[in-house]
């Protein structure tokens, strides 16, 4: 359900086959160090399923799994852009890409730093901001 302070926010894939839409209450974000985290750019804002809603582009998904296979690094298979996915972290919710956000900048977010260098010692800081 919106409040008026929720922001709703669009986002998706660079080609244009995968778009979503949020809902967030406060423009608040993790950025992560870790390996797959810093290669890609991630930056990220974990929201429930009732605040995610995939536009289109389920066909355009494809998956990466590695380590302990829990966490679901979905990408377009056209363009290759992760703007989304099922984290580890919290596997019953989406973990969104704030750089593939339409008309909002990293800017505009409140980071958080998040040491996933070391995430088995870490998890739980994240885990307990909800």
């Amino acid at each position: 359900m919106q409040t008026p302070s929720t922001h709703t926010l669009t986002g998706g894939c660079h080609c244009g086959a995968v778009r979503y839409r949020i809902q967030l209450d406060r423009l608040v974000a993790i950025d992560c160090n870790c390996s797959i985290c810093t290669k890609k750019g991630f930056i990220h804002a974990i929201v429930p399923p009732d605040r995610f809603e995939l536009l289109q582009g389920r066909d355009a998904l494809s998956l990466y799994q590695f380590n302990t296979g829990v966490a679901q690094h979905l990408f377009c298979k056209h363009c290759g852009i992760h703007s989304f996915y099922r984290p580890r972290s919290h596997p019953d919710r989406y973990d969104i890409n704030v750089r593939c956000l339409d008309d909002v900048s990293i800017e505009q977010f409140e980071l958080t730093p998040f040491d996933g260098r070391h995430w088995e010692d870490n998890v739980n800081s994240i885990r307990q901001t909800e």
